[in-house]
């Protein structure tokens, strides 16, 4: 028989059934090309759920959904006639389901979506989070470790692999990361911050993860959403928890949505010249500052890869919400940081933390405010009672303020005013925070110069400023490499800064996983970082103590950590000679101890009027 014949005799017999069933077949092709968030949990404290659907002309259909448990509130229409937002109710008590959602043309069913309703996790890593017991890893994925080279170079995503450029794709991955767990839990590490780690499908530097071109899916160079989620689950084996990056602010210019815009405001400056942000968050506080100021600040873009979102449009405020809430609960999340935390719109971000620690109430989240100055960064912590009446949620902030200050205080010269005295100061100033035990403290992160070369890599300086980290009020975070003193001498190349890890690739002839090809010191850096890292994590009075400091005096600051249990004094002598101090000052918190155990090598000495303190070190003691 002739082909086309058969093909003919075929389309008949299909009109045919089609028309004796009532076939739901629609003549005009509908395709749903995204529908975010893809599946959601019941049980969640709100109820209601708003998803975004994407399709050509998809605004010409009509959804239904039909359910006694799933209430389609409201089908929302908007300029762009390939979106839909429905405002869906899970019912308190509906148990895990899947339901299909209807796109009708007329009585005709279009195309259809299976949307699944899964159980909520009941043991959460957010009901615990982190804290002040805990020390927390920060690392680059793409710099850290390369555990699956199939994945260097991927088709649909435009830039490959170039280790040798700075700026470039290097090939490291979430799989490299589950391969050296065993590594960062012997260091003495409890919890992981990932840089971001969702697609930046971007034509150049892209490994930063800040650029995002797709909010629900994992770059497919680090593997994807469910090596994402073995990640958490292998690391909570090991008692260390996830912790994701968020951005709020700003997306990438190769997001799927950037050239078919939901509505004419979905970007702030939408249409518009580019305008920059003028990065003056002091605007937000001036009592003095004009208008424009403070609008260029949160409206203005970051570069013109970046498109800054409008938090004000209510749309985009949901997604934004429900994109964090599925990501804790998807990959059992223990925490949040947020980047440039005080560019959204400000109302938003109040809205958004209430949201996500009213489903959470346990979990922390630090925010990056970066300034050194303690009143801007301390108006965004949860408690503050702010000039302008302002309510924040946010439970933590990045404490640059004592960054800043320990740099200067291990630099400058020794005076009244300033060196030591200038991290005496910083500390001083903790009355402005309502919860300053609750701070995340850092020497250095991924936007900055490395510690080692901030200190001029002068060892000495280097084990003081970590020592302090680790006993100083606040949540410590280090930065991958930090313990094997990596650096960027001469240059602040953030690609550089964020070099790759030694070790982390088969053909590398250093490996700072395993002291291969370390030199001493570094060796020495590795073994001294990790005793101190695993005597806090087994130090609860450094975790949750009070803290009592005395002002510097002739280059030696003293503070003690102390509770009804225990109690240890730390000594900072910065000073190239040994140097003497009278006891007498500190008979405060001494009372009638008899002696010191230096915590690192536990040999006691006895108490004595004077003391001489050995030149150019921190030294832990516990008081006895």
């Amino acid at each position: 028989m002739n082909p086309k014949s058969i093909i003919s005799k075929t389309t008949y017999l299909l009109s045919a059934i089609c028309l004796s069933l009532s076939c739901t077949t629609s003549a005009k092709k509908y395709e749903i090309e995204h529908l975010e968030p893809a599946f959601w949990w019941v049980d969640m404290q709100q109820k209601e759920l708003q998803l975004l659907v994407h399709g050509e002309n998809i605004s010409e259909l009509s959804p239904r959904i039909n359910s006694d448990q799933i209430i389609l509130k409201k089908v929302n229409k908007v300029d762009n006639p390939n979106y839909l937002f429905l405002d869906i109710i899970v019912r308190e008590g509906t148990s895990p389901h899947t339901i299909n959602i209807e796109f009708l043309e007329g009585d005709k069913i279009a195309t259809n979506y299976q949307y699944q309703l899964k159980a909520k996790n009941k043991n959460h890593a957010a009901d615990v989070s982190y804290s002040s017991k805990d020390v927390i890893y920060l690392i680059t994925p793409d710099r850290f470790a390369n555990g699956d080279k199939s994945n260097d170079k991927v088709p649909s995503l435009t830039e490959g692999l170039d280790r040798q450029h700075p700026g470039g794709r290097h090939g490291g991955d979430i799989q490299g990361i589950i391969d050296r767990l065993a590594y960062i839990e012997d260091m003495g590490y409890t919890q992981l911050w990932l840089n971001p780690v969702i697609e930046n499908n971007q034509p150049n530097y892209s490994y930063h993860g800040y650029s995002a071109t797709d909010f629900y899916n994992v770059d497919a160079r680090y593997g994807d959403n469910a090596l994402y989620k073995k990640l958490s689950d292998e690391a909570q084996k090991r008692g260390i928890g996830l912790i994701i990056d968020i951005v709020l602010n700003h997306g990438g210019s190769g997001h799927w949505w950037h050239n078919d815009l939901p509505m004419a405001d979905w970007y702030n400056n939408q249409g518009k010249a580019y305008l920059g942000t003028n990065h003056k968050r002091e605007a937000l506080h001036d009592p003095y500052a004009a208008d424009i100021d403070a609008q260029t600040f949160s409206d203005g873009w970051f570069v013109p890869t970046m498109p800054d979102l409008n938090q004000k449009n209510p749309f985009m405020a949901k997604y934004l919400i429900q994109n964090t809430l599925w990501w804790i609960e998807f990959a059992n999340l223990s925490g949040i940081r947020v980047d440039t935390y005080s560019y959204p719109d400000k109302a938003f971000l109040s809205e958004w933390t209430k949201r996500v620690t009213q489903e959470y109430p346990n979990i922390n989240i630090v925010g990056e405010e970066w300034t050194t100055n303690p009143a801007i960064v301390s108006y965004w912590q949860k408690g503050k009672q702010t000039p302008d009446g302002y309510q924040s949620y946010l439970p933590s902030v990045m404490d640059f303020p004592i960054q800043d200050g320990l740099v200067k205080s291990l630099k400058n010269k020794e005076n009244w005013n300033t060196g030591l005295n200038e991290l005496y100061r910083v500390l001083a100033n903790d009355f402005l925070y309502p919860a300053p035990d609750n701070l995340v403290i850092f020497p250095d992160n991924h936007d900055m110069s490395r510690i080692f070369t901030q200190l001029d890599e002068d060892y000495e300086l280097f084990k003081i400023a970590m020592t302090f980290m680790m006993t100083t009020r606040g949540i410590p975070q280090i930065f991958y490499g930090t313990e094997i003193l990596m650096s960027n001498p001469g240059t602040d190349d953030h690609g550089v800064i964020r070099t790759d890890f030694p070790g982390g690739w088969p053909t590398d002839s250093i490996n700072g996983f395993t002291g291969k090809g370390l030199t001493n010191r570094q060796k020495s850096a590795q073994q001294f970082m990790k005793k101190l890292l695993n005597w806090r994590k087994n130090t609860p009075t450094i975790h949750q103590g009070k803290l009592m400091h005395y002002a510097p005096e002739n280059g030696v600051y003293v503070y003690f950590r102390y509770d009804e249990y225990s109690k240890y004094m730390v000594v900072i002598n910065k000073n190239t000679e040994a140097t003497e101090i009278d006891m007498s000052r500190f008979s405060q918190m001494l009372g009638k101890a008899k002696s010191l155990n230096p915590v690192l090598n536990n040999r006691p000495i006895t108490i004595e009027q004077t003391m001489i303190m050995p030149a150019k070190t921190a030294t832990i003691y516990q008081v006895h």
